[in-house]
Order: C-alpha cells, then sequence, then structure tokens
C-alpha cells in the first residue's frame, strides 16, 4: 500500500481548495488547445445551490446538533446528503428539513446510519477528493470545473452537467484514483451540442495577422 507524504498530502488539500474557490480554471481541451472551462450551471442555479446548502446546514445543525455530522452539496438544485446520523428517524427527519429549503428539487439520501466518521478518516476523504480533482486537471478530455466531488468514507460521489462521454471518461479516470472504494454517479447529462454551444467561441486572429493577408 502506498501512502502520500506529508507535502504532498498538504499540496493534494491546497489544490482542493484552490479548485473549490477559484474560477475559471484554464485546462487542456480538445485536441490539446487551452481552453477555458467554466460552471455549466447559469448564475442563478449557481446562488441558488450556495443558498440551499447554508439554509440546508443550518437546519439540520438546529435540530441535530453536534450528534450527527451532514454534509450538504447541491449541484444545480439536486441536493446530495451524506455522513452519518445515530439512527432512522434522524435519516428520514434530514431529508425533510432540506426538502423545505427553498428551490431544492430533488434530494439524493445517502446518509449512514452510524456513529460520526473520526477527523483522521474526514482528512483521508479531503485528500482523495483533492487527488481526483488533480486527475481531472490533467485529463486532457475533461473540464474540472464542470465537476464536483464529494468523498464520504472512500465513496466517490460525482455531480455535474456532462455529456455522456465526458461521464463515462470522468467514471473511468477516478475509478483509478487510490483510496476510492465506489463511484456514485448523480450526472445530468447533456448532449454534445448543448456543450458546444457552452464553449467560448475561438477567439479572433491578432490584426496584424489579418493584414497580412
Amino acid at each position: 500500500m502506498k501512502y502520500l507524504s506529508f507535502r504532498t498530502s498538504a499540496s493534494v488539500l491546497l489544490l482542493s481548495v484552490c479548485l473549490n474557490a477559484c474560477a475559471p480554471i484554464l485546462v487542456a481541451g480538445f485536441a490539446g488547445s487551452a481552453m477555458v472551462a467554466s460552471d455549466r450551471r447559469t448564475s442563478g442555479a449557481q446562488l441558488e445551490d450556495e443558498t440551499i446548502e447554508l439554509r440546508g446546514s443550518a437546519r439540520v445543525r438546529d435540530n441535530l446538533g453536534e450528534k450527527a455530522h451532514v454534509n450538504v452539496t447541491s449541484y444545480n438544485r439536486q441536493v446530495l446528503l451524506t455522513g452519518e446520523v445515530p439512527t432512522e428517524r434522524d435519516k428520514q427527519l434530514v431529508v425533510a428539513l432540506v426538502e423545505k429549503v427553498e428551490n431544492v428539487k430533488t434530494v439524493v439520501n445517502e446518509l449512514a446510519v452510524m456513529q460520526p466518521t473520526t477527523l483522521s478518516s474526514r482528512s483521508n476523504d479531503l485528500v482523495v477528493t483533492g487527488k481526483i480533482k488533480a486527475s481531472l486537471v490533467d485529463s486532457r478530455d475533461l473540464f474540472a470545473n464542470a465537476f464536483k466531488v464529494v468523498t464520504e468514507r472512500n465513496t466517490v460521489y460525482v455531480m455535474g452537467r456532462v455529456t455522456q462521454r465526458e461521464a463515462n471518461s470522468a467514471t473511468n479516470l477516478i475509478r483509478n484514483v487510490g483510496g476510492v472504494n465506489k463511484v456514485v454517479r448523480l450526472f445530468e447529462i447533456i448532449s454534445e451540442e448543448e456543450l458546444s454551444n457552452m464553449l467560448p467561441p475561438p477567439a479572433d486572429k491578432p490584426a496584424a495577422d489579418k493584414a497580412k493577408k
């Protein structure tokens, strides 16, 4: 079994934070050309997702306090619940609380009934997420910023508005990352035509090049 050094782990965690906070990201696109990978949600949907996460988390915290470890992740109004709760009743309560948050479209309940995981386990999940994001950045046929990755107890949940080709490619990539036990896909599939329409138009050639013609 291979272990990351402290320096490598820190670098991966730093990359994970940067990828979450910094957009757009410049990545290598099709045929090796550099393209900007912008978020594929509308600006309104992005704001609503942030609000859903904040309000959902606050409602869970107000009702369950420290006895539960619940992560609320929203992408294009689809909410993923991960973490641990003490009882089955608490599990259903969390779903009911989040479903009532404004603009929530669907809720995917992946909560486990068990004791909350340790800090060490959660740190390991962060490292796995960081490694996945680094692999997505290195990929030549995927836009890293088109994917939202959540890792819980070595199970990776991946969200995003992607084509079937991108979904399959990302899944194969993630399965080969060290520390991943299982991949759960929560994609919104779009067509290649829709993707093409989202990409920025090719930049105009410099005026000097045009003058030569």
